[in-house]
């Protein structure tokens, strides 16, 4: 069946695969659940491998019609995609809060954000290398497509990441086969049907599946590159399906994310702004506070605010007036993280705030955000990522013991550093073994930066010009000059 067309009102009630600008049933479907109230939301396709051949062709099939699109013809498709998915945000709105569980102002916010990381990739340049010019050589690199990816989305964000891979995959010239989790499917599948608008059939096409679809997907031959989003368990064992066709691919993976604040910080300020950091999304954000180191000096005094302010946010069902934060995704992730709780409970470590399932006033998946009072760094809350609303606060002396500590985590993603003093600042920021370092503030990203992990937190670049080369091949050029 052919998807709506641009004059034609997007139908939010019934979810479909794309596959070559058609709308695909498939013989068995599922059905995601709310994690708010554990009720079951519509029927989603259930993948086969039959539909990811008949994908993967349609990709290659097409593959020179694209690629030899003018490249501000491809920018001006995405941000086409861009301004229908504003004009659809209250449904994608109630869809997103359905799914994945987020309140209602951090819906709007991530389907603005993603919004945002289609049109300002588009600020991007494809990067030409110059590498030498003289009267007897030119010597230059250019940036061309790789061919058919496979964008693997999580379930934590999976409209602003989706658009994330979107963006700079088409703007590079690409086909794109989107992969959204099979807990969150449903903006995923309504996103790439908003795209039948804009672009070409077998450009961006959408496969919704159980956990068989991933491997079905990063073993098949015909896929040039995977894009990944997720645990890194997971991201291991798509490396290693990938190796056996020499896939590329780029893992964005978890972290164990460190804020430490310094004894000159503002304390007030920075136990704020790291009680939301900590605990948006109910810590289901790679880059996440998830360890809060303060100089022993101060950490009393942080203590006070960092819980009245915690205090303060309104946990509830996402559609609830007010609310700040919502559930743990699903019932897998709910008993990871209860998994902490019961190890903290176990080992006696001070509660400072929470610990408890809530479940007394919720049916769904919602556990109360919790602060654990200086643990061993040896504790699981320290040593492993919670992926939850589960924090541990963590006394410091000395910058190069703080520094040793924060390394000594196998995760490399992001950290924070506050303090007003920017020489003291710098010292324990490029001391810290991460790919990202934020000052004072934490969370702040953007499609034009570079973003990636260190270690076990991921593999290759997302977004930025570094990003965008992800996305292709080089082609170097030696060009001799006649004399």
């Amino acid at each position: 069946m052919a998807v709506t067309t641009s004059s034609d009102k997007l139908d939010f009630s019934t979810f479909s695969n794309i596959i070559n600008g058609q709308s695909r049933s498939t013989a068995d479907t599922r059905n995601g659940v709310n994690p708010s109230t554990c009720q079951a939301l519509p029927p989603c396709p259930v993948s086969t491998q039959a539909d990811v051949e008949e994908a993967v062709q349609a990709s290659r099939a097409a593959f020179q019609v694209w690629k030899q699109t003018p490249i501000e013809v491809r920018k001006e498709k995405i941000k086409n995609l861009a301004d229908a998915l504003l004009a659809h945000k209250e449904e994608f709105a109630r869809l997103l809060i359905a799914e994945q569980g987020k309140p209602t102002i951090f819906a709007d916010h991530e389907i603005t954000r993603g919004a945002h990381w289609l049109t300002g990739t588009c600020e991007l340049e494809m990067p030409v290398d110059e590498v030498d010019n003289d009267p007897e050589r030119h010597i230059f690199t250019r940036y061309v497509p790789l061919g058919v990816v496979v964008g693997i989305v999580p379930w934590n964000y999976p409209i602003m990441l989706l658009c994330g891979k979107l963006g700079p995959a088409l703007m590079a010239g690409n086909y794109i086969i989107v992969k959204p989790s099979p807990f969150t499917p449903y903006c995923g599948i309504k996103i790439v049907e908003l795209a039948q608008r804009f672009f070409p059939p077998g450009v961006v096409q959408v496969l919704s599946g159980g956990d068989d679809l991933g491997p079905m997907l990063t073993a098949h031959p015909g896929i040039d590159k995977i894009s990944f989003t997720g645990s890194t368990a997971t991201g291991k064992k798509v490396m290693e399906s990938a190796s056996k066709n020499l896939t590329r691919v780029t893992l964005e993976l978890g972290g164990n994310d460190a804020a430490i604040v310094c004894p000159d910080a503002d304390v007030e300020s920075a136990a704020s702004q790291i009680a939301v950091a900590a605990f948006m999304n109910a810590g289901q954000i790679c880059i996440a506070v998830k360890r809060i180191y303060v100089h022993q000096d101060i950490y009393d005094t942080f203590k006070t605010w960092f819980i009245k302010h915690v205090s303060q946010l309104k946990v509830a069902d996402g559609f609830a007036d007010g609310t700040f934060m919502g559930p743990v995704q699903n019932k897998l992730q709910f008993e990871r993280v209860k998994a902490h709780l019961d190890d903290i409970e176990k080992n006696n470590y001070g509660v400072l705030k929470g610990g408890d399932m809530s479940n007394d006033q919720h049916k769904g998946f919602f556990i109360q955000p919790t602060v654990v009072d200086n643990p061993p760094d040896n504790s699981k809350i320290v040593s492993e990522e919670p992926f939850g609303p589960v924090v541990p606060l963590l006394k410091w002396s000395e910058v190069d013991e703080v520094v040793t500590r924060v390394n000594a985590s196998d995760m490399g993603l992001g950290a924070s550093v506050w303090t007003p003093d920017e020489e003291l600042g710098m010292r324990i920021a490029e001391g810290l073994d991460v790919g990202s370092v934020w000052f004072n503030e934490h969370l702040a990203i953007e499609p034009t930066a570079t973003f990636g992990g260190h270690k076990n937190s991921g593999l290759g670049r997302e977004w930025g010009v570094d990003g965008l080369r992800g996305y292709c091949n080089s082609k170097t050029f030696f060009v001799k000059r006649n004399k």
